[in-house]
């Protein structure tokens, strides 16, 4: 990200984000309160809206340089995204929606070893769904259980960059450990980046790299800890 802004609308004063290159492997715990532009950048990121001014590159490649539909293709072969919100497909079952990458993108589909639907089945397993609950409507399950269902999505194929937003608010204590275990695991075998917003700063020491953002959209540092001195 270089001189990075983005504004709504003529009426806001535009939200500023700090200069930033994550290297290829490493990872970024993105912390703050709302309407500090934690989503927006997500966002950004994920070509999902244009910036203002200044630029976002990913994997070398100007997101604002691409066509809609370019940056549709570009997201689906690299990116795996959990939104807030999960967007998981009502008419598709857990199994399917997990699987939905694959159908979109060929390299997504390349990557999921040995198939992907193995994949997929190996990625619900660790993340705790049951081999019952993977054919019926996704709406029946639990909203923890559509959160896991979102994640595993995001997984399958190994993309390159993987953008979650709060991708635990709605997990318990033992899920949630068992899903960011998943995520860097996967992460550092397939030498992927994670960008991880949360509130849960108990998190923040698993990361490469941390940063809070604040309201009036001037981002600064967190402290890093040493973790020895804090033994």
């Amino acid at each position: 990200m270089r001189d990075l802004t983005f504004a709504w609308d003529s009426q806001q004063a535009p939200l500023r984000y700090p200069d930033l290159t994550l290297p290829a492997g490493e990872h970024l715990f993105l912390q703050g309160p709302s309407g500090s532009g934690k989503s927006t950048l997500m966002s950004l990121i994920g070509g999902l809206i244009l910036p203002s001014s200044g630029s976002v590159q990913v994997l070398g490649t100007d997101t604002a340089s691409l066509s809609a539909g370019q940056r549709d293709r570009f997201r689906a072969n690299h990116i795996g995204v959990i939104f807030q919100q999960f967007n998981l497909v009502p008419y598709l079952n857990p199994l399917d929606n997990v699987l939905l990458p694959c159908r979109l993108s060929q390299k997504r589909r390349d990557r999921a070893q040995p198939t992907p639907v193995e994949q997929a089945d190996f990625l619900l397993d660790a993340l705790g769904i049951p081999a019952d609950h993977r054919r019926r409507p996704v709406t029946r399950l639990s909203v923890g259980q559509q959160q896991r269902v979102a994640a595993a999505r995001a997984l399958i194929g190994t993309p390159e960059l993987i953008l979650a937003d709060e991708p635990t608010s709605a997990l318990d204590t033992d899920n949630r450990d068992r899903f960011i275990e998943l995520l860097l695991q996967l992460a550092a075998k397939q030498q992927s980046s994670v960008v991880f917003v949360s509130h849960d700063q108990g998190l923040a020491g698993r990361f490469d790299h941390q940063m809070a953002l604040q309201p009036a959209a001037q981002p600064r540092p967190i402290p890093q800890t040493d973790p020895e001195a804090a033994q």
